[in-house]
């Protein structure tokens, strides 16, 4: 296996995860915190929009079966990346849409995909590009949350919709069930 890491950040960790965690070649997919100046934040200083950090994902695939590049695609697909520091009704630095590259290579792929995917939006997309500095994993408890919440009031009125579109959209990647 070629296993490789993305970091990506496009509103509440929850959808993005649910999302991620569908695709064929994706190994692990792990909520968390990243691009802010505090170590080791929590979900209720991160919450503030004090401590700098946006609400991530960092994603373990296999580059055999799916590539960065494809991984960029769905990102761009599944979020609104023309909104600054929200995505619907989360509002704040900590929703942004941002992509964390650990090499110059992702950068560049990650500028690309992003030129290519700026004629499906009437906006100008707005996501930031920016080296990896650290990742913190968010606590236990939102591990999986769309999972192990399906009858949650936001799953069922954000993600659940997300998720069905993303499926119906990209069913050719899907993981086998």
């Amino acid at each position: 296996m070629d296993q490789a890491r993305a970091t990506f950040g496009g509103g509440c960790f929850w959808c993005l995860e649910a999302i991620f965690s569908d695709l064929a070649g994706v190994v692990k997919v792990v909520s968390g915190y990243s691009g802010g100046h505090v170590e080791n934040p929590s979900y209720q200083q991160v919450c503030t929009g004090e401590t700098g950090h946006a609400e991530v994902v960092q994603i373990t695939y296999d580059r055999s079966i799916i590539s960065y590049k494809q991984l960029l695609q769905v990102f761009f697909s599944t979020h609104d990346p023309t909104t600054l520091n929200r995505q619907g009704a989360d509002v704040g630095s900590q929703y942004r849409s941002v992509i964390f590259y650990e090499d110059p290579s992702e950068r560049d792929a990650a500028q690309e995909v992003m030129a290519a995917m700026a004629e499906l939006w009437d906006d100008p997309i707005v996501t930031e590009v920016t080296e990896l500095q650290a990742f913190y994993p968010a606590e236990p408890y939102h591990r999986n949350y769309f999972a192990q919440n399906p009858e949650q009031a936001y799953c069922q009125m954000v993600i659940a919709p997300k998720v069905a579109k993303f499926r119906k959209q990209f069913q050719d990647r899907l993981r086998s069930r």
